[in-house]
């Protein structure tokens, strides 16, 4: 049975939470002053000018996500687009955080005022089983991988919020948006 509204898979970090949130407490944490230009691999460590041991930083990345999360920056226009979506569309966050992150995630879309209809995190980056649990119609992603997994498995459109770290080629219903006001128009047109 299909819903009655169209239904939005989003994902949260990098893509209604700025790329580039993260860094200043990596580079505080690590003494260290990348830029979002710099990671051009979806993995932090790649743009370090310097060796990092992966443990280390896995371990101090795990201590500190709650906060991290907790004060994450919104994307531009993201709050204000995502509440006029809401009034005809249903949506659905699907992220790769781990499920007792919960009450910290909720807390900030409370805080920032972005509407939801569900969030499910699922504690890895495969979203493919919760985009078809959910049935989604189109998803928004800043991951590579996942964006192309999702297009072609689901055969859906999957707007890929352009970052460094995503710059490889993509299929035809993978498509690239540069911010929250392009993939608005994206979905004025086709919905």
């Amino acid at each position: 049975m299909k819903q009655n509204k169209p239904r939005f898979g989003i994902d949260i970090d990098g893509t209604v939470t700025t790329p580039d949130t993260l860094i200043p407490h990596i580079n505080k944490q690590y003494n260290t002053n990348i830029v979002l230009d710099d990671v051009i691999e979806y993995d932090f460590l790649s743009a370090f000018p310097h060796p990092v041991d992966r443990n280390e930083f896995a371990r101090w990345f795990k201590e500190n996500e709650p906060y991290l999360y907790s004060v994450s920056k919104i994307a531009n226009d993201a709050q204000q687009i995502l509440n006029n979506w809401h009034k005809q569309y249903e949506l659905y966050y699907i992220s790769a955080r781990d499920l007792h992150l919960y009450d910290v995630t909720k807390k900030w879309f409370e805080q920032h005022q972005v509407p939801y209809d569900h969030i499910e995190l699922i504690g890895s980056h495969d979203k493919l089983e919760a985009a078809k649990k959910y049935r989604v119609d189109v998803f928004f992603e800043d991951k590579h991988d996942n964006a192309v997994i999702l297009a072609e498995e689901l055969q859906i459109p999957v707007l890929l919020f352009d970052t460094p770290y995503n710059r490889k080629v993509i299929p035809s219903n993978v498509i690239r948006v540069h911010n929250w006001k392009e993939a608005n128009e994206w979905i004025e047109r086709h919905f």
